[in-house]
């Protein structure tokens, strides 16, 4: 119980401060073990740990998170940066996955601003103003997150992408200005996979990551 009441009060730190904690360890919060994800990065195990033991099945954990093919480039991004954290990325990637959805749907420009890249920003921009024109708004929701594990990453002149593929369940509907359901339902959630790629210059104190693309898988 006592780890359950501690990880729930990590997840809403980091849903609170989102992208300035996003991948990055501050001192405050608590390490229930040391750097497991750090281990996966940087080599691999030795020997088959045994079932049942909490570190191994979290350092299990963490190596299901990280496809194959991201593992290289998550090696050179742990050489550069070693505050990085793969189980405390997603967290904070679940947070920002959530947050923007949010932003978009209720058109929210500023919180867009805040934590996407221009280009990224200016395509939802663009998607908000159609669709003001229109007269239409949205009423989605995020059911549930089902699965987020890093698809990729890599790092080009300090300048460090990670990928992440989602796989949520979303209720939407679209409403006109007389408040008329034109599409979408409630009550059916739609199966979601889209990968997002976060990034960051780790060669800045600035801890911030921005979304910079997002993709349909």
């Amino acid at each position: 119980m006592t780890v359950i009441v501690i990880l729930a009060m990590i997840f809403a730190l980091l849903a609170l401060r989102l992208f300035a904690v996003l991948g990055r360890r501050t001192g405050h919060e608590q390490r229930q073990l040391p750097t497991p994800a750090d281990d996966l990065a940087i080599a691999p195990r030795a020997a088959t740990p045994a079932k049942g033991d909490a570190r191994n099945d979290a350092g299990r954990d963490a190596d299901s998170a990280v496809a194959v093919p991201a593992q290289t480039g998550l090696r050179t991004l742990i050489q550069l940066d070693r505050s990085f954290d793969v189980a405390q990325f997603l967290v904070g990637a679940r947070s920002a996955y959530g947050m923007i959805l949010e932003a978009y749907w209720s058109g929210d420009r500023e919180t867009l601003r805040r934590y996407c890249d221009p280009e990224v920003f200016a395509a939802f921009e663009s998607a908000i103003d159609e669709r003001e024109a229109a007269g239409h708004k949205l009423e989605n929701r995020l059911v549930r997150i089902e699965g987020a594990n890093i698809s990729d990453v890599h790092v080009d002149h300090g300048q460090a992408h990670v990928s992440v593929r989602f796989e949520a369940d979303i209720s939407a509907i679209t409403k006109d200005k007389d408040d008329t359901v034109i599409a979408g339902s409630l009550v059916d959630a739609v199966q979601t996979v889209e990968i997002w790629t976060f990034a960051r210059d780790v060669r800045s104190r600035d801890p911030n990551w921005l979304l910079v693309e997002t993709d349909g898988d």
